[in-house]
C-alpha cells in the first residue's frame, strides 16, 4: 500500500461528517480525530481488543469485499445513557451482551457512520455499505482469517468532562488492493459542500452580522414657516401611527401594534410584509 495518503484524506473528511451522527445521543457534535491507518494481521488486531465489543460487518459490493465497524461496549453504554437523558460520563461494563436498548443505539450509530463514510469515499469512488451481520464477540466474527492483513482506521471522539472515546473501521487489505494506486495518490476534493465545519463557521459568521432595526412611530408634518419658529420648550403635536412598521436596513418587514413587555415599550409583530424588489 505504501503511503496511503488517500485513505488518510478519506478518514479526515469522515471525521468532519461523522460529528452529526452523535448529536442525537450526546446533544452536541463532538470533535473527532483520526489516527494514521495501520496495517497488521487480523490476529494482532483482535489481541489488542476485548472480545466483548459491538461488531457491524458490511459488504462493499463495488470492491467485492467487506468492512467492519468496531465500537467498545463502554462507548455504547455512554451513548445509550446520554441518549435517554443521562450524563455523558464513562460507564464500566462487566457483561457479555448488550441490552435491547443498546442494540437499537448501535443500529442508529452504525447506520449513521456508514452513511457518512460513503460520503467520505465519494471523491475516490462511489461505494455502498450493505449490512451483513452484527456480533458482540470477536471470536465469532467471520470477517477475516487470523493471518489475513487488515487496515485499521482508528478514530477518537472528544467528550466534555470525561475521557475520549474511540471506535475503529477495519478493511481487509485484499479488499483495497485493487485501488491501491488511487489510495496512494493525493486527492483534492471538489465536494466542498460536504465540509460541515466550513459550512457551520460560515453560517455562524453570517448570523453575527449586525443589522439596524427601526420602527417609525409617527411622521408629523409642519409648515416651513412653523419650523423656522420652533424653539426649545415648544410642543409639537404628534399623531401616533396606528400600525407602525418594523424596518430592517431600510426595508419594511412587518406590520406591528404598539404594546408593552416587562415594563418597556414594545412592538407586537402582526403581519409579515411581502418582499418587494427595487
Amino acid at each position: 500500500m505504501g503511503d496511503y495518503y488517500g485513505m488518510r484524506m478519506i478518514n479526515e473528511r469522515f471525521c468532519r461528517l461523522a460529528r452529526s451522527v452523535f448529536l442525537p445521543m450526546l446533544r452536541l457534535q463532538p470533535r473527532i480525530s483520526s489516527f494514521p491507518p495501520e496495517i497488521k494481521t487480523f490476529s494482532d488486531y483482535t489481541d489488542q481488543v476485548e472480545n466483548f465489543v459491538s461488531l457491524t460487518t458490511s459488504r462493499i459490493e463495488a470492491l467485492r469485499g467487506s468492512q467492519m465497524l468496531v465500537i467498545p461496549p463502554d462507548f455504547v453504554s455512554m451513548l445509550t445513557n446520554s441518549y435517554y437523558g443521562g450524563d455523558i460520563s464513562a460507564l464500566q461494563v462487566a457483561r457479555t451482551e448488550f441490552t435491547g436498548t443498546e442494540q437499537r443505539v448501535i443500529e442508529l450509530v452504525s447506520n449513521g457512520l456508514n452513511e457518512q463514510l460513503e460520503l467520505a469515499w465519494r471523491d475516490l469512488m462511489p461505494i455502498h455499505f450493505e449490512l451483513q451481520a452484527r456480533e458482540e464477540n470477536l471470536s465469532f466474527a467471520s470477517f477475516a482469517d487470523a493471518d489475513d492483513m487488515v487496515i485499521n482506521c482508528s478514530f477518537m471522539v472528544q467528550l466534555p468532562d470525561t475521557d475520549p472515546a474511540n471506535f475503529d473501521v477495519i478493511y481487509p487489505l485484499q479488499t483495497l488492493k485493487p485501488i491501491a494506486a488511487q489510495l496512494r495518490s493525493r486527492m483534492h476534493s471538489d465536494l466542498m459542500e460536504e465540509d460541515m465545519t466550513w459550512r457551520e463557521k460560515l453560517e455562524q459568521a453570517v448570523l453575527q452580522v449586525p443589522l439596524d432595526v427601526t420602527a417609525i412611530l409617527a411622521e408629523p408634518q409642519l409648515p416651513l414657516g412653523r419650523i423656522g419658529q420652533v424653539a426649545a420648550g415648544d410642543v409639537v403635536p404628534v399623531a401616533m401611527t396606528p400600525a407602525p412598521k418594523l424596518i430592517v436596513e431600510g426595508r419594511p418587514l412587518f406590520d406591528a401594534d404598539l404594546g408593552e413587555a416587562s415594563g418597556k415599550s414594545a412592538l407586537n409583530l402582526t403581519r409579515r410584509l411581502a418582499e418587494t424588489t427595487s
